[in-house]
Order: structure tokens, then C-alpha cells, then sequence
């Protein structure tokens, strides 16, 4: 008679793998995260304006020691939340990188729309009447309207939606979402037409969208979010989505013609010019991180959405700045990474 084998021993209880229970894969589904972090983000917001009045700060969008403040409160709201939330570690506000990337972001933002004017001029639909003093112009409105709306746009739609949304469907979705949400954030502003709303989505939603993908922060997005809306503002006096309109800006400008060429009463940004340059611009940005391998398939959620754990599955950036992040030291040079232990 042959011994029977020995029977199997249970594994210990440390080496059972602990099974989630539904409330924390609830909290750990990435759309779940996006809305509690928009959540403490706006009231981070809230909070710092509030406080701000108390201490004798002029309220509104035209303080720029205000705006700031909203922007430092959004970034250390951002840091908690990447902490204890999704405990991960803050790459989106990581100060290694954040100077250089957040001067590509304003000089692109201020040359792609003069730009943009240019070609508007060049067709008739603009005239420069000359420059006004720096005093008599609304500077501080504008400087706060660019730190305002450029750090809580980016990170409430970049920051957090997008991100969200590309860890579930991927990357094409996550930027066609955001885009279109966008666009349509800004459908009730003043002068504002579905046309206008559609050019939002497609001029700013691809390149801002791409500029988070090509680095994996939102220093250069941010940056050419403010340019944008202050070149555009102050620069050439010209209503931002609506916003601002006859605001004195340094250049003395006129608008006439047809809508299509100057934007009507939104501003330029509804322009078919401005639609075409931009969103070519977006589109050549796109290509870039194409072929960096900045692009994350979609994981599908067949299986439900609190089935599993989303946790460890932030995209991978492009391999340049994957070496980099694997090794701080390195910059991405293949001879300091062999000194890493890397290949």
C-alpha cells in the first residue's frame, strides 16, 4: 500500500493576500479620487479667499496677492491629497523640473497667441492703435485672472479629471472628455456661442491636455494656460472667454469683421484662426508624445468598476522621463543611469 502524501499545510496568515473590502476599492477607484480631490481643492479655494477678506485683502479676481495665495493653497491641497489619498508620490508639482518647464509653458503661451493675432492682422481683422501707459492699464486684473484661472483649471481638469480618466479608458478618452468639458465649462460665459465652445475644446483642450502628457506635471501646462490668457488679456486687450471686455490693456486694439475672423464679443479665441493655429499646435504636441510612448492604452472596466485595485497603475511617462524619475541624479543620461545600476 503506497503512502498517502502528506497533506498540505495552510499557508500562514501573513502570506494570504488580504482581500479589499468594497469601501476601500470604492475609495480606491480613480474617478472616486478625482471627485474627493476636487472636492478639498475648491474648498481649499473657498477657504483661502475667505481668509484673505479677514486680513484686509481686496477680494475678487483682481488682487494678484490673492490669487497667489489660492495658487500656493491649491498646490500644498494637491500635495495632501497625492499623500493620503492616492498615495502616490507628487509628480504633477515636483519642484525638479518645475522652473524650466514653467518658462516653456509662458513663452509658448505668449508666442503662440501673437501668433494667432498676427495672422488675424495680416487678414484685416484687427488694428493696433497704439500703446497705452502701463499705468492706465488693469495690470493686476489681468496678472490675477492668468495665476487664478491657469493653476485651478489645470489642476482640477489636468490634475485630477484626466488623470482619472486615463487610468479607466486610457489616454485618447481621458483628453477627449476633458476637452469637451472644457469647452462646454465655458458655454455660459459672456458672448458666448456653441461655436465658441467647440473652438475652447479643440484649441485648449488638445494642447493643454498634451502639455500634461509630454511631461507628465502641470508646470508647463500652467504656464501656457497664464500666457495665454494674459497675452491675450493684457497684452492685446482682447476679452478672455468673454471675460474682461473693454479692459485697457498695453496695446490699443480694434476688432472688425466677421465673426469667424475676430471671435465677436468672446474674444479671439472663437475664431477660426485661432482654431486652426492652435489646435495645429495641439495636434504637432500630440505627435510628440506619440512617439515619446506618452500615450496609455485603455484598461477596460468589464469586470465593474470595484472589482479591483486601481492602485500602482498612474501611466507610465515616456521613457526619457522614466529614466529620470528612476534615478533622480541622472537627468536622463544614459551614462549616469549606468551609475544607477541601470541599462
Amino acid at each position: 500500500m503506497e503512502n498517502d502524501p502528506p497533506p498540505i499545510a495552510d499557508p500562514a496568515p501573513s502570506e494570504v493576500p488580504a482581500k479589499r473590502g468594497f469601501v476601500r476599492r470604492f475609495f480606491a477607484y480613480p474617478l472616486v479620487q478625482a471627485f474627493i480631490g476636487a472636492f478639498f481643492v475648491l474648498l481649499a479655494m473657498g477657504l483661502t479667499a475667505a481668509f484673505g477678506g479677514l486680513i484686509g485683502i481686496k477680494g475678487g479676481e483682481e488682487s494678484p496677492i490673492l490669487a497667489l495665495m489660492i495658487a500656493l493653497a491649491i498646490v500644498l491641497t494637491w500635495k495632501g491629497y497625492k499623500r493620503w489619498i492616492e498615495r502616490e508620490p507628487d509628480r504633477e508639482f515636483a519642484l525638479r523640473g518645475a522652473v524650466p518647464e514653467f518658462a516653456a509653458g509662458l513663452a509658448s503661451g505668449l508666442a503662440l497667441f501673437t501668433l494667432m493675432t498676427g495672422v488675424v492682422w495680416l487678414m484685416g481683422g484687427i488694428t493696433f492703435d497704439g500703446v497705452n501707459p502701463i499705468g492706465q492699464t488693469k495690470l493686476a486684473y489681468w496678472t490675477a485672472i492668468a495665476i487664478f484661472s491657469a493653476f485651478s483649471e489645470e489642476v482640477l481638469i489636468r490634475g485630477l479629471l484626466f488623470r482619472a480618466v486615463e487610468k479607466v479608458a486610457g489616454s485618447w478618452i481621458a483628453l477627449a472628455i476633458t476637452a469637451a468639458l472644457f469647452g462646454a465649462g465655458h458655454i455660459f460665459n459672456p458672448g458666448a456661442t456653441w461655436f465658441a465652445a467647440l473652438a475652447i475644446a479643440l484649441e485648449a483642450g488638445i494642447i493643454l491636455g498634451a502639455a500634461y502628457m509630454l511631461t507628465r506635471r502641470l508646470w508647463l501646462a500652467i504656464g501656457f494656460h497664464a500666457a495665454w490668457n494674459f497675452t491675450q488679456g493684457w497684452v492685446f486687450s482682447i476679452p478672455v472667454s468673454g471675460t474682461g471686455s473693454g479692459s485697457a490693456g498695453l496695446i490699443a486694439t480694434t476688432r472688425s469683421g466677421p465673426e469667424w475672423l475676430t471671435g465677436g464679443a468672446f474674444g479671439l479665441e472663437a475664431s477660426v484662426v485661432a482654431m486652426v493655429v492652435a489646435t495645429g499646435a495641439g495636434l504637432l504636441l500630440l505627435w510628440r508624445v506619440r512617439r515619446d510612448g506618452g500615450f496609455v492604452a485603455a484598461h477596460g472596466t468589464a469586470t465593474g468598476p470595484f472589482r479591483r485595485s486601481y492602485r500602482g497603475r498612474y501611466p507610465r511617462p515616456p521613457a526619457r522621463l522614466a529614466r529620470s524619475l528612476a534615478c533622480p541624479a541622472s537627468r536622463g543620461s544614459r551614462s549616469a543611469i549606468r551609475r544607477c545600476g541601470g541599462h
